[in-house]
């Protein structure tokens, strides 16, 4: 979470310094007042390291904070040597001019990049689902796509000020920018209740699947093999056995494939043996799964949506729906009353 943590250093400090120089705190103090550390070259990038250390794939990724830092250092020596060539001028309105134009130039440069960056971390996210099984087992990454759209959102934002900046000849353009500020200020607050969030529930997520490796909470399932017929008992061990019902993503082609049978004939044996559909029979056993945890002491610093998600349940609103449709309570209460 360290480059989560980066990204929102950086918004902030970008927020603070548009903040200071609209005060104009530093107002005739040259050297202050005629430099802004271009912190937008870097929210991107840090966003897409942080991207590609949580998927676990660094060491398939390009590393673009090594193209990004060396244009941001540079970014600020160009500002730097604007000054010193240009604090001797008297001409203040002018100066003023040639400063706001140099840096729309940077800004516009630092948006292209940092929209490249940007949707070249969604293609990462949405086109190379197979290089991170791993996270996808703890994180449906729902909170993440979430952010893109967000993230989407703040960019029409940066280039309508862009736009309206570059229009109005780079004077009286401040206004423009107050909609993106008031954007990013919630964005910070917005990615650092997730940042804690997801660590916290993916951290309880690996220490309660540690735990439930050597634990067998499915032997008392059921006593299926009295039940149904021999094709049905074999599926339903496979299952059991391989804790397959805890797979939030497991489809019955998957498990067709794994048990060598077509799908076709597993959906006939689905559903002439078990009597429900697929997805009932799978939530049953996520349900079963959930009640042992829920009533078991061992388990009881691990919260809620913890042992819904480790049950299997996609979210934690299906893990309350489907729970209190089969016990008609909610977890909370089957928790406090067992």
């Amino acid at each position: 979470m360290v480059y989560l943590s980066l990204t929102i250093l950086s918004i902030s400090l970008n927020n603070l310094q548009s903040w200071i120089l609209a005060k104009e705190l530093f107002q005739h103090k040259f050297m202050l007042d005629y430099i802004q550390v271009p912190w937008h070259f870097l929210f991107a990038p840090f966003f897409y390291m942080f991207l590609i250390h949580y998927l676990e794939i660094v060491d398939k990724s390009i590393k673009i904070i090594r193209i990004i830092l060396p244009l941001f250092f540079l970014a600020i020596l160009l500002q730097i040597s604007f000054i010193l060539i240009y604090s001797g001028t008297s001409n203040i309105e002018k100066l003023n001019f040639l400063y706001e134009k140099y840096t729309s130039i940077e800004e516009i440069f630092s948006f292209i990049i940092s929209i490249g960056v940007f949707g070249y971390s969604f293609y990462v996210l949405y086109k190379k689902e197979n290089l991170f099984p791993k996270i996808l087992s703890f994180d449906n990454l729902r909170w993440i796509y979430l952010f893109f759209v967000i993230g989407a959102l703040g960019y029409l934002l940066w280039f309508a000020a862009l736009a309206i900046k570059v229009k109005m000849n780079f004077t009286g353009f401040i206004f423009s920018y107050y909609p993106l500020r008031v954007y990013t200020t919630l964005l910070i607050f917005w990615l650092g209740y997730q940042s804690i969030k997801q660590y916290s529930l993916l951290k309880e997520r690996r220490s309660l699947r540690a735990i439930l490796r050597t634990t067998d909470t499915t032997k008392e399932t059921t006593s299926i093999e009295d039940k149904y017929d021999e094709e049905f008992t074999i599926i339903h061990n496979y299952i059991l056995s391989n804790k397959k019902f805890t797979e939030s993503k497991i489809t019955r082609e998957i498990l067709a494939e794994e048990l060598g049978m077509s799908k076709s004939k597993f959906s006939a044996i689905m559903n002439s043996s078990a009597q429900k559909s697929f997805t009932e029979y799978m939530n049953e056993l996520r349900v079963e799964q959930a009640k042992k945890l829920l009533t078991d002491s061992n388990y009881n610093q691990y919260t809620i949506t913890a042992v819904g998600l480790e049950s299997g349940f996609k979210s934690r609103s299906t893990f309350y729906t489907v729970f209190k449709k089969h016990t008609g309570k909610t977890p909370a209460e089957f928790r406090a009353k067992k």
